[in-house]
């Protein structure tokens, strides 16, 4: 049984920062690629941003790249996703997932076969 527990969301205002967590258990956490996914009120569940396995390389949604940063530490089993210069348009329930397997950093939620609780992250202006 794979748990990943999401933490760190909050309320901030624009040009804030926040630091999300997710913590892993139940598998092998170094082998996979994690993800980060959000899902806003009324519509789809995009990408933000994805890791490989070893942490050495990523990969970002145009909208997040150079404002946020995904980082791990397999030894404590936990992903992060740093947010800097928040915006009110990244309002949304924050998703951390591990992926299927056999994707170097993968971007597409078919990819990705279990999800945390999520974690809402909102931003006032």
């Amino acid at each position: 049984q794979v748990h990943l527990v999401e933490s760190g969301g909050g309320l901030v205002q624009a040009g804030g920062s926040l630091r999300l967590s997710c913590a892993a258990s139940g598998r092998t956490f170094s082998t996979y690629a994690m993800g980060w996914f959000r899902q806003a009120p009324g519509k789809e569940r995009e990408f933000v941003a994805a890791i490989n396995w070893s942490g050495g390389s990523t990969y970002y949604a145009g909208s997040v790249k150079g404002r946020f940063t995904i980082s791990r530490d397999n030894a404590k089993n936990t992903v992060y996703l740093q947010m800097n210069s928040l915006k009110p348009e990244d309002t949304a329930v924050y998703y951390c997932a591990t992926d299927r397997g056999g994707w170097e950093i993968p971007s597409s939620t078919y990819q990705y076969v279990y999800w945390g609780q999520g974690t809402q992250v909102t931003v006032s202006s």
